[in-house]
Order: C-alpha cells, then structure tokens, then sequence
C-alpha cells in the first residue's frame, strides 16, 4: 500500500474516532436514550448490501424511511449521516486498496468532499422543515436519474449498435489519474457532491458519471467515492450531533444492518444482477420524492412550526 493511502486510512480512523466521541457527547448532552428496534436494522443490512454493490444508499434508506413513516423528515438528513458512517468506514477499509487511483486525486478528492460535508451540515442543520422536504424531494429525484442514466449507459454497451441512442453517457477511458482542467473540475465537483450529502444526495452515481465523463477508467471512482463517504459522513456527523437533529434510535439500527449488509455485498458482489437492483431502487426513490415534495405541500401543522 502507498503512503498516500496508508496517510488516507490514518486519517480514516483517526477522524471516526471523533466521530464515536461525538456520539457518546451527544447521548450524554441531549439525553438522547432508546435501543434499534428490528425494521430499522433490516433497513440498515439492505441499504448498506446496496452501497457496497455501488448502488448507494441514502436515497433508498430514505425512501424506505418514507414508507415506514418514521423518522421524522427534518431528522433524515442526520440520520442518514450518522447511521451509515459505520458501513462507510468498513467499506473504505475493504476497498481502498482493491484499486490503483492517482494518489493526487484521491486526496484531493477526499478532502474537498470532507470540507464541502462540514459546509453542508452546518446549513442543513439550521433549514425549516418544509425547507428539508423540498431539498430532500430534489435530491431523491436527482438520485432516480443517476440511477436511471447509469443503467441506460450500461445497457448501450452491453448492447452496443442495437440501442446505440441510448449511449448518453461516455463509457469513460482507461485512465486511472487526471491533469490540468479536468483535475480541477473533479476537486471541484467532489466539494459540492460532498456538501450535498448532507441533504440526502449520494454521491456514488454523480461521481462515477463525473469520472468517466473526465475520461477516467469506472473502476477509479471506487476508491475515491469509498474514501470521500468514510471522511466527510464522520466530519458531517459532528454537526448533527451538536444539534441533534437526528434520529438516535434509527442511526443506531442502520449501524447494527451496517455490519451485515457490507460484508455480504463484499463477498457476493460479483454474482449479484446489480442492474436490475437498480432499476427496483430507481421506482422506489422516484415514489419516495413524490411523497416527499407532497408533504412538503401540505399545510404546516404547528408541531412543524415550532421544529422549524
């Protein structure tokens, strides 16, 4: 392993021990008590399965959250952050050294997704509620696009001629680095994907399209997205925990699945019809978005009010 990627791992564990400290202080000064109860570790065990796979896993923890009518809207955003750090970080361990990318770029990256997640959490913390919704709404409708988008793309190259104006996606080169304006677009774009994720947005779909579009290899944007999501999930948590806005019990479920979910996507990744998952999660999130913006419609009631 490179000294960049041991100096990335480092950091790693280093910055998830925060993120552990975090959480006991937040328990310990918002009083936040309860025990996961079985639905949310399913939940937890079938999105994280989903974001080893490369699928990801916020949009369809949050949509299976809509269907389940709990947490509550407002407290999503955190929720997704704190309970799905712990399968971000056993997924960077298992993945950061399966491919050779750039060290540059895979710092770069990193960092600037983490500085864009920090940026994030800080103003996603302070929004309305219906403000949430909106921008939840939005993020699950851009997420059932990339989904969508990906496996149109991956369709025009299985098929080639036969569906050929399908292809709207480049199928991406075979470099494993990037130089020049194309490096600066990537450090820049990782920066807003990584302030995104804290209103819901995942950012595997988006970055795999960036990278390939840049002319990088699609296997290049595992280590990158791996290694940004276990950075800036931790760095985003921390502001979540000095508001609390998050949901302590279902963070907590998503993180006992998280042990199940990752290890068996690990092991089963090759034998899996990841496509077809996709398109089952595509109609879920769009169904979830819809639900989303409609309760953002709906009249505020005065509990919503005063969490606003």
């Amino acid at each position: 392993m490179s000294a960049t990627k041991a100096g990335v791992l480092v950091a790693l564990v280093l910055v998830n021990v925060a993120f552990v400290i975090g959480w006991i202080w937040a328990v310990r000064r918002h009083r936040l008590r309860g025990r996961p109860d079985l639905p949310d570790i399913a939940i937890g065990s079938l999105t994280t399965f989903l974001d080893t796979l490369g699928i990801g896993s916020f949009a369809p923890t949050t949509a299976l959250f809509k269907f389940r009518g709990r947490p509550a809207d407002e407290l999503i955003p955190g929720t997704l952050n704190v309970g799905l750090n712990t399968a971000a970080f056993i997924e960077t361990l298992l993945f950061i050294s399966a491919v050779a990318v750039q060290p540059l770029l895979l710092v770069s990256m990193v960092a600037t997704a983490t500085a864009g997640a920090w940026l994030g959490a800080g103003v996603v913390s302070r929004m309305r509620r219906r403000s949430i919704q909106l921008f939840m709404g939005v993020a699950l409708l851009i997420a059932a696009f990339f989904f969508a988008m990906t496996n149109i793309h991956e369709l025009s190259i299985r098929h080639g001629n036969f569906i050929h104006f399908l292809d709207i996606f480049p199928p991406g080169g075979e470099a494993f680095g990037l130089a020049g304006w194309r490096f600066i677009v990537a450090v820049s774009v990782s920066f807003v994907l990584g302030a995104l994720m804290c209103i819901g947005i995942g950012n595997y779909a988006p970055l795999m399209i960036l990278l390939a579009l840049l002319g990088m290899h699609p296997l290049a944007a595992y280590p990158i997205m791996m290694a940004s999501d276990g950075m800036l999930q931790p760095v985003a948590s921390l502001g979540f925990f000095r508001s609390a806005r998050f949901s302590h019990t279902s963070a907590l479920g998503l993180t006992v699945g998280g042990f199940v979910g990752v290890p068996v996507a690990f092991f089963l990744v090759k034998n899996v019809p990841v496509p077809i998952m996709r398109w089952l999660v595509t109609v879920v999130v769009a169904y979830a978005a819809i639900t989303m913006l409609r309760s953002a419609r709906a009249p505020a009631t005065p509990a919503s009010v005063a969490l606003g």
